[in-house]
Parts: C-alpha cells; sequence; structure tokens
C-alpha cells in the first residue's frame, strides 16, 4: 500500500508540474454585479454561466469541468486589482474572463501578464486594452468585443457620411472609457475633416445635463455623439427633451444598455449605436438557442437581456476559452495562450462563427465587418439596416 500511495503521489505531482490537469478547471470572471455598470456585469456573467453549463453537461474539457470563480469589480479600479491578485495567487485560476470597464481592465490585467495568465475582455472595448504591453515578448490580454477604434469610425460615419451632419457635440464621461473613447471620436472625426463644436465632460452619477446640453445646443450641434454608459446617457436623452431640443443621437455601443433604454423611455427613440449581437427574431439557430436559454435560466425583465452585447460576448469567450484548453490539452498559461494564437478548428459562438480569431500579433477576435449598427424603438433595439438582419450576415467568419 506505501508503494502504492508513492506511485500515485509521484504521478500526481509530474502531472501538476507539467501543467496537466485531473480535476476542475478554475476560471475566473469579474465585472460589475452591482452598480450603474452592473447591467453589463451580470449579463455578461449570466452568459459566461450558460455557455459553462452547457460544457459541463457535454462531459466539460477533456472530461474536467469548469468551475467560475466569480467576483464583483464594482467598476472600481481598485476593486478590480485586488481581484486580479486574489483569483492569481489564492484561486490559482487558469484564466480569467471579464473586465466590463477600461479604467478597471487597464489597471488589472496587468497582473494576468506578469503571471502568464491568459485575460479575455469580454466586454471592455477600450483600443488601447489589447495593446497594453506592446514591449512584451508574450500578450496574455485577448478581446472578444469590438474594440473603440472600430466603433468611432462607424459612429463618425454614421453621422457624417451617411445623414450629412457636420456640425457634432461630443458628451463623454470623465472615466478612462469615455476620454479614450472621445479620442477615438476626435480621430475618427478628422478624416471627415470635421472638428466638433462642442465637446463636455460629465461624471458618473450626474443627474442634470442642462449645462453640457445648452452648450452643444448654442454652439448650434446637429448630432450628439457619446461616449458614457447607461444611465448618464439616459440623463442625456431626457435632458433634450426637457430643452425641447430634438437632435439625433448616435453613440458607442451602452445606447443598448437596459439601464438607457428604461431610463429614457421614448426620449431614446432613434439612439443609434454599433451592436455584435441584436436580440431580435433569431436570425440563427445557433442565436435562437442562446436567447431561450438565457430568457428560461436568467428571466430577465420583459424577456429582454439587459445587456445582450455583454450577454453574447460572455458566452462566446467561454467556448474560445475551452476551445484552447482541449487544443493544448493543458491548463498551463503559455500553452493556452500558444492555442488561442492558433485554433486549429473553428468555433461556433454566438456573434459569429470563429475561424483562427486571435494570432500572435492580433488578439482582437472582432473585425469592423462583424459590427452592425442597432437602433432604440420602442423599448429595444432592432437592426439599422435591414439588410444586417439577414442570416448570411449573423453566421460571419473571420
Amino acid at each position: 500500500m506505501k508503494i502504492r500511495r508513492h506511485i500515485f503521489a509521484v504521478v500526481t505531482a509530474a502531472m501538476l508540474s507539467s501543467g496537466a490537469y485531473a480535476a476542475d478547471i478554475k476560471v475566473g470572471v469579474t465585472g460589475p454585479y452591482t452598480g450603474g455598470s452592473s447591467s453589463m456585469g451580470v449579463s455578461m456573467r449570466d452568459g459566461v454561466r450558460l455557455a459553462v453549463k452547457e460544457i459541463n453537461a457535454a462531459g466539460g474539457i477533456n472530461g474536467n469541468k469548469i468551475v467560475l470563480v466569480e467576483r464583483d469589480d464594482e467598476a472600481k479600479n481598485e476593486r478590480g486589482v485586488q481581484i486580479a491578485q486574489e483569483l492569481i495567487n489564492n484561486e490559482k485560476v487558469v484564466a480569467t474572463l471579464g473586465f466590463i470597464n477600461t479604467g478597471v481592465a487597464l489597471a488589472s490585467q496587468r497582473f494576468y501578464q506578469d503571471a502568464k495568465i491568459p485575460v479575455i475582455n469580454n466586454v471592455a472595448t477600450g483600443t488601447l486594452i489589447t495593446h497594453q504591453f506592446p514591449n512584451a515578448p508574450e500578450n496574455y490580454v485577448f478581446r472578444t468585443a469590438a474594440a473603440d477604434d472600430i466603433q468611432a469610425p462607424m459612429i463618425a460615419k454614421e453621422a457624417v457620411e451617411k445623414r450629412g451632419l457636420k456640425k457634432v457635440a461630443i458628451l463623454a464621461d470623465s472615466t478612462n472609457y469615455g476620454q479614450l473613447g472621445r479620442e477615438d471620436l476626435e480621430k475618427a472625426l478628422k478624416k471627415y475633416g470635421v472638428t466638433p463644436v462642442a465637446e463636455e465632460k460629465f461624471n458618473l452619477g450626474d443627474v442634470d445635463m442642462t449645462s453640457q446640453l445648452l452648450k452643444a445646443k448654442n454652439a448650434g450641434a446637429e448630432v450628439v455623439l457619446t461616449y458614457a454608459i447607461g444611465p448618464e446617457l439616459a440623463q442625456i436623452a431626457n435632458g433634450m427633451a426637457k430643452l425641447g431640443w430634438k437632435k439625433p443621437i448616435i453613440g458607442s455601443w451602452t445606447l443598448s444598455m437596459a439601464s438607457f433604454i428604461d431610463t429614457a423611455g421614448k426620449n431614446g427613440n432613434g439612439a443609434t449605436m454599433p451592436e455584435t449581437f441584436i436580440q431580435a427574431p433569431a436570425t440563427t439557430p445557433k442565436r435562437k438557442a442562446f436567447v431561450e436559454a438565457y430568457l428560461h435560466d436568467f428571466k430577465p425583465k420583459n424577456g429582454i437581456i439587459a445587456s445582450p452585447v455583454s450577454a453574447a460576448q460572455g458566452y462566446d469567450s467561454v467556448y474560445l476559452l475551452a476551445a484552447a484548453i482541449k487544443q493544448a490539452n493543458s491548463t498551463e498559461g503559455p500553452k493556452i495562450l500558444a492555442a488561442l494564437q492558433n485554433l486549429s478548428a473553428p468555433v461556433d459562438g454566438v456573434v459569429m462563427t470563429y475561424n483562427k480569431p486571435y494570432t500572435q500579433a492580433d488578439h482582437e477576435a472582432i473585425k469592423a465587418k462583424d459590427v452592425v449598427m442597432g437602433v432604440v424603438e420602442d423599448g429595444h433595439v432592432t437592426f439599422l439596416n435591414s439588410e444586417d438582419a439577414a442570416p448570411k450576415a449573423a453566421a460571419k467568419k473571420k
């Protein structure tokens, strides 16, 4: 018996030291599950939970089940940093999914980079996120969301090229997300020779945008371009209605959040934004099954996912990670990294089918061709352009 125990201990130690695994696979999930960003965080987390439920029910990854270690970062940079260190040092996660807020991602993901543990940003869109460590020999930061340098040009094109509106105002919040997005908007507008007639800033939690809106109105703005999150965006729409100043609102994907749509009510109608996923009548069997399962498991208000984009991108991030771990046949960070950068088989996701989505030089799964424009109509988001609702558009391959 002693000899058997000794052999078992030696074999187990060898497996662990080689990066192989013979137990549950611990994956971190970090996002804001409370506060103003919670509709994004909860939707992402539930999308992740749904994918994990499906994978585990089908036998897990190479026979091992995924165990989620969920943490609420409260959209606070310092909290995100604490969580990253906890997940790496105490929980020993093999990877982490999440980051909703650009600032939290930029403050926290350096710990995963140093620990050689992959992190997949499945909602945060700041352009800098996957380029934060340009001189590192290996980059452990990935993304399954449309970066702001994709969204900003789409916003500018919709306003200037398609609608002919050249007197633009930019209203952005004071966070890293808002200010980095504003910079991307300025670059995009510059290509059209357009300089904003007004650029106004506000803080999270502000409930009166009268001052900012009056400056934009008095400057002759024909359209308001936004970079912020739902609650403050609703204050912009409602503030414009109070002033009797009806102008188009075109902004980043966060205009699709329930916290904007529900609070703005009819004042939100017509708000337009780039989207990777729209909860409309399903255009593919995969999307139909995803929406039905999400509604069954989580029962969102009025049958509408609070942040469909976050849920879909969260769901897909799990399948991409699972494919990499399966291919690597290991939970060792560098081996997962190598697999992510060279996935041998397509991954069928909700946003699209991912065909070699990452390379060593490119850690962005989403490209401009994978993004469509959505518009708010009476409490929900639909396709701005009907041709984007066709099945062929919903199953794009990279």
